[in-house]
């Protein structure tokens, strides 16, 4: 009878990739907490035209700086209040998020893809154009973030689509660093030298063999770097320099309400809670990723 279980279970098919994926992210309790809080984001983004109660630019001038609506003062007209100009905060709130997510998927996909192509381009080919690449890429490592996403708005003009052009540019280097490792690391491996034995050329060898065995690192970067997007657009707003008003962004509103920090603490409490839950949301997720597609991880 031990005989026949044995072989039975010998012969059982493996787990599905997609169970054994979620079997082990699920064993970090934040990074399920965060990937929940991200599904509960992109619901609010998605149907922000029903879920707002208002337009977040409509102005009701017999409201201004209304308190919440456990707050003495407050209606439930308005939940979260209103701000120095009568308008809802918790429609800003809203559409805020349709915004701030927009700007991290445009600014992963834009710098994960040019990383990718120099990445995988420079560490397969090398010489001289692995040199240039690579030298580009710390001498933007090697300037201060911030100061040059803001030199870069500065010289573009503030707006949201420069914004987003600048903070692609900043993160870059780490998309092209974490390729390029992962290509020299797989280079030396067997199935590359299979490859290239049966007469695949390079442009076959490079995205097509290459690429898809580095893309667990790649996948855990680009959710990390929905974080900082996020956090870099808010930084540029509240500059002024990002999404330039009334656009109901949430770096921008903390920017229009930090005057009245002392006597309205909800214009600017909730904007940074916002921003503090949704980094925080897409660092934890970040983590359990690494976590699941990492294989020492795995226990």
């Amino acid at each position: 009878m031990s005989e026949t279980t044995a072989i039975t279970q010998g012969n059982a098919a493996p787990p599905h990739p997609l169970k054994e994926f979620w079997k082990y992210f699920s064993e970090n309790k934040g990074a399920v907490i965060g990937l929940y809080f991200i599904i509960f984001a992109i619901i609010v983004a998605v149907f922000a035209n029903i879920l707002a109660p208002y337009s977040p630019f409509e102005q009701y001038r017999d409201a201004i700086l209304q308190p919440p609506i456990w707050m003495h003062g407050g209606s439930s007209k308005f939940f979260l209040g209103t701000d120095d100009v009568g308008r809802d905060i918790l429609s800003r709130l809203i559409y805020g998020s349709r915004l701030s997510l927009f700007v991290g998927v445009i600014v992963v996909t834009i710098s994960l893809a040019a990383g990718m192509i120099l990445g995988v381009t420079s560490g397969y080919l090398g010489g001289y154009y692995e040199v240039i690449v690579m030298r580009a890429m710390d001498i933007i490592l090697a300037l201060p973030s911030l100061l040059l996403a803001l030199a870069i708005v500065a010289i573009l003009g503030p707006s949201l689509k420069n914004a987003i052009i600048a903070i692609a540019i900043v993160v870059l280097p780490h998309y092209v660093r974490l390729t390029r490792a992962s290509v020299m690391a797989e280079k030396s491996k067997d199935y590359v030298t299979a490859s290239k034995v049966c007469g695949s050329g390079p442009f076959r060898m490079m995205f097509a063999v290459l690429l898809p065995n580095c893309m667990a690192p790649l996948i855990v970067q680009a959710t990390l770097g929905f974080s900082n997007a996020i956090l870099d657009a808010a930084a540029l707003g509240f500059l002024g320099m990002g999404a330039q008003p009334p656009t109901p962004e949430w770096g921008a509103m903390l920017a229009n309400a930090l005057q009245f920090i002392q006597r309205a603490w909800w214009v600017v409490t909730f904007p940074g809670l916002a921003i503090l839950l949704t980094v925080l949301a897409f660092n934890l997720a970040g983590d359990g990723l690494r976590d699941a597609l990492d294989p020492k991880m795995k226990r």
